[in-house]
């Protein structure tokens, strides 16, 4: 009779993300507030740090992640299939005037699934070399991010393109915060086990973080709808 083990998932990291994707939700909801529902409104001092630094968190914990699994092609194809489906509703409510929404062209699960594609053909390389490497491209994204172009394609890589997106990560310099999660997966996590195995992880808060980042991609594509529209009930 075969013998199954079952994969052990490490808790910190799910409740990590759950941690992030709970932030990304209250974001949204103070972004739609702001813009949306209650034009006076004033973000509390949090939102401004969370916009400016939750999203690299997060990439960056995406990169940790992705040197734990055998199938990063596999999930950046599934991420990317969920952000062609995130761009064709916000096209289509553009049009219709709902709310303030813009299209996506190239949003962060663009971003982390062609992230995602790309490891294999980085998984090899030793810390020392993809650390130069991920800074190089963090550089080059803040030396390009100020430059206009008229090819709109390139957009993607990070250069000006004048088009304004609900949602935009360009490969440079987020690439670069993707791949020094990789350096960190590898070095933190190269026995694949928690760190913290003996912390009481068993409780009601962490059990919800870690259950809202086991499912944090299926969160991210109806969280807006649903946040909108209790907003929407609540002040029309």
């Amino acid at each position: 009779m075969e013998n199954k083990t079952k994969k052990v998932r490490i808790w910190e990291l799910d409740a990590f993300r759950g941690l992030c994707i709970l932030g990304m939700i209250f974001v949204h909801a103070v972004w739609d507030l702001d813009n949306v529902f209650l034009p006076d409104f004033t973000p509390p001092l949090i939102y401004e740090y969370m916009i400016d630094y939750g999203a690299l968190l997060f990439i960056t914990l995406s990169g940790i992640c992705v040197t734990l699994g055998r199938h990063s092609v596999k999930r950046g194809l599934i991420v990317l299939g969920a952000a062609m489906l995130v761009s064709f509703a916000f096209f289509m409510l553009e049009p219709l005037g709902v709310g303030s929404f813009a299209p996506i062209w190239f949003g962060i699960l663009h971003l982390l699934g062609v992230c995602m594609l790309l490891y294999p053909l980085l998984k090899k390389l030793p810390i020392w070399c993809i650390i130069p490497i991920a800074m190089l491209c963090i550089l080059l994204g803040w030396h390009i991010e100020n430059i206009a172009v008229d090819f709109k394609p390139l957009l993607v890589l990070g250069f000006d393109s004048g088009i304004f997106m609900s949602d935009y990560f360009p490969l440079f310099p987020n690439l670069g915060w993707f791949l020094l999660g990789t350096a960190l997966g590898k070095l933190l996590y190269q026995q694949k086990t928690s760190l913290f195995p003996s912390f009481p992880y068993n409780n009601f808060i962490c059990r919800f973080l870690m259950f809202c980042g086991r499912h944090s991609l299926i969160i991210y594509i109806l969280h807006q709808p649903i946040v909108y529209g209790i907003l929407w009930l609540i002040f029309g």
